[in-house]
């Protein structure tokens, strides 16, 4: 039986503006409508002393412009009943609306007012570093969130892509009007970022609109200094004083990159894994046959230029080293064996219904399709995706977890 993409009917469309600046519209008929922009900076582009700068720029970019207080800014989405929404990773910041429909033409000005002209008052700035402060207290509260940056700490050691992205209470003392109006101009530039859409107004009406309010928009390139990561040699490493009850392991190598032909085949080695089913490979093996974990799972990280496959398990402390022996076992068995082609029949079958199930999320389809546009210049669509997976055969399967069982693992 062939797995078939069942997605929700969109439309999708790339524009290149006179300015040079990338727009992904998404033509879905849909009462609440979405509009924002996708800009290529992250925690990795951050220089030492400055950690935690992308992630509060992100914070701070909704605090005033040059023609808006901080309150205009929140209530011009939320007086028609929309929001903002920001987020920010190691190489990427997205900052958006959602809205309901007929309210284009506002977020579109009011998104692009804050990518070109926020100023950041130190005034505004005090307030929300308390903000940013708590946040990360509570993060480092969390030692199920906190093993995953230690991780990548020790597995890409002196690079920015090692550090957490929130920085450190330290760096964020520093943060003032001129730093961040400083990485607002040398990274949202029109060649850095791309501008989306989904909803039902026409392409053309969206591109003049985009054209007219981002013509201030910086252009240029953005220049980088961050090469590609070295290979740090194995670790194997346990923290704290063993009077945790709960153990919080994390094991991985590192993986090609986003643009590897292998890509594929690593999505759907992870899904089998430890993918969000229940029926994972790890999840029967931890946790239903044995009861020896809390939760396990298996993550990608694919950079531009690196990737990391990692897998997540909290267990009794006493228990930690035999759970590692039994992902090492169900890694090593992948490895060392073709995979049938009626698992591999099943698999693709639940990657792909997943894949369906997540087309009914607006929000998710727009923001892959700008990611995708953001860093490949064309967007690979669910059903690209779909065909990809499809095309899987065993011995793409059987290659591409040579890699593994996993370098390194850290316990805490």
């Amino acid at each position: 039986m062939t797995a078939k993409l069942l997605d929700n009917q969109s439309e999708y469309t790339v524009v290149t503006l006179g300015s040079g600046l990338r727009f992904v519209h998404v033509r879905r008929d849909t009462v609440a409508e979405i509009f924002g922009a996708a800009t290529r900076v992250g925690s990795r582009d951050e220089l030492p002393g400055q950690y935690g700068l992308a992630h509060f720029v992100e914070h701070t970019i909704f605090k005033g412009t040059g023609s808006r207080r901080a309150s205009s800014i929140i209530n011009c989405m939320e007086t028609v009943g929309g929001e903002l929404n920001a987020y920010t990773t190691k190489e990427e910041t997205y900052v958006y609306s959602i809205f309901p429909r007929g309210n284009a033409s506002r977020a579109t000005s009011l998104i692009a007012d804050l990518v070109i002209d926020s100023v950041f008052p130190d005034s505004e700035l005090d307030k929300e570093r308390e903000v940013v402060a708590e946040e990360i207290d509570s993060y480092l509260d969390s030692p199920s969130e906190a093993v995953f940056d230690d991780f990548d700490d020790l597995l890409f050691a002196g690079t920015p892509l090692g550090h957490n992205i929130l920085g450190d209470t330290e760096s964020l003392a520093t943060f003032h009007s001129h730093e961040c109006r400083g990485f607002l101009e040398k990274f949202y530039r029109t060649g850095n970022m791309t501008v989306f859409y989904l909803g039902s107004e026409s392409v053309g009406r969206m591109a003049r609109m985009i054209e007219k309010q981002f013509a201030g928009l910086r252009d240029g390139t953005v220049t980088r200094e961050n090469g590609t990561p070295a290979v740090t040699g194995r670790f194997e490493e346990t923290r704290g004083d063993g009077t945790n009850h709960q153990g919080h392991t994390v094991m991985g190598a590192r993986i090609p990159s986003m643009y590897s032909p292998e890509r594929h085949a690593f999505a759907l080695l992870n899904n089998i894994m430890g993918g969000p089913g229940m029926n994972s490979r790890l999840n029967v093996a931890l946790r239903e046959r044995r009861g020896l974990v809390y939760s396990v799972e298996s993550s990608l990280a694919m950079y531009s230029d690196c990737g990391v496959m990692a897998v997540y398990f909290g267990c009794n402390p006493e228990d930690t080293a035999k759970c590692r022996r039994l992902v090492e076992n169900e890694l090593r068995r992948l490895s060392d064996s073709n995979i049938s082609d009626s698992l591999l029949r099943r698999a693709k079958r639940q990657y792909i219904g997943q894949l369906t199930v997540s087309t009914a999320s607006s929000e998710q389809t727009i923001l892959s399709a700008a990611r995708s546009l953001l860093f490949r210049n064309e967007v690979i669509t669910p059903r690209d995706i779909a065909a990809h997976i499809e095309a899987l055969t065993p011995a793409d399967l059987h290659a591409s977890p040579q890699h593994l069982p996993p370098d390194s693992h850290l316990t805490q």
